[in-house]
């Protein structure tokens, strides 16, 4: 197994190309949060399609056959709409996005999110950013906003177990990259370690120097358990294992100057 400081090749995703790209009109985009005030989703279905993500609800909403991961809607209307609606709502901070990654692969050709984050910061509304996309790092020009901050998820420190639950993600070499590179530029940046997944235990090594905050959730069994039966993982999904780990973490990113917050 590796990790994302290793010098040897990286792992390399596994290619699924999607099946269905549709593009969509909607009536609204800036929808409440339970996270945030607002969140945002430019698109609906996300091609990362990890085996835990708590989004594949969705698919039961859209229209979809396909699995989940193997289809997204693009809200082609979604910054028009956004720049009407921020005009007629109270200011408040806008989470992109809780249901998909908003640098997913078709965001390098649709660019909403970009239209998107351009709505927002123009406005002067507090944007946090959340991905696992190197493409965050396309829209450096618009995140050095005082008012902006970004996260990527990272679960693991390992990439190999990143492969066994995220396989059409980003290795972790790379996001741990991007976020080094946005915090060099000024960033407000964030880790997000959710869901906590084996192979953790060296994130705060790895973030050290490249973050300003960290938060860590434990996870939620009812899409993946299966990865965890499959690879002999068991031990792994025990509350005991989430609380043990959860407080080393949040003294090793103490000890770095980091605070963490453990959500569960």
């Amino acid at each position: 197994m590796t990790d994302g400081s290793s010098d040897e090749p990286r792992a390399a995703v596994t290619e699924r190309p999607l099946r269905v790209i549709r593009e969509v009109r909607v009536k609204s985009v800036l929808s409440p949060s339970k996270v945030y005030a607002y969140t945002v989703n430019p698109y609906v279905g996300c091609a990362h399609g990890c085996t835990y993500c708590y989004a594949r609800f969705m698919r039961r909403f859209s229209g979809h056959g396909e699995p989940w991961g193997a289809f997204v809607d693009v809200k082609v209307n979604a910054a028009d709409l956004l720049e009407r609606e921020v005009r007629k709502k109270s200011p408040g901070t806008v989470w992109v996005s809780g249901v998909c990654d908003p640098y997913q692969p078709v965001e390098e050709k649709y660019r909403l999110t970009r239209a998107c984050a351009s709505v927002l910061v123009d406005a002067g509304w507090p944007l946090v950013v959340q991905t696992r996309s190197p493409l965050v790092l396309r829209d450096l020009d618009l995140l050095t906003a005082p008012w902006v901050q970004v996260g990527l998820s990272i679960t693991t420190a390992d990439d190999a177990i990143r492969q066994l639950f995220e396989p059409y993600a980003p290795v972790i070499e790379e996001r741990v990259r991007t976020l080094q590179r946005l915090h060099e530029a000024g960033v407000r940046t964030f880790a997000m370690i959710a869901p906590l997944l084996p192979g953790a235990e060296r994130l705060p090594e790895l973030l050290a120097g490249a973050v300003d905050e960290v938060l860590v959730d434990r996870m939620n069994y009812h899409y993946a358990a299966w990865v965890y039966r499959r690879h002999g993982l068991q031990a792994y999904a025990e509350d005991s294992y989430y609380k043990d780990l959860g407080r080393r973490l949040a003294a090793a990113f103490a000890a770095r100057g980091v605070p963490c917050r453990l959500c569960f």
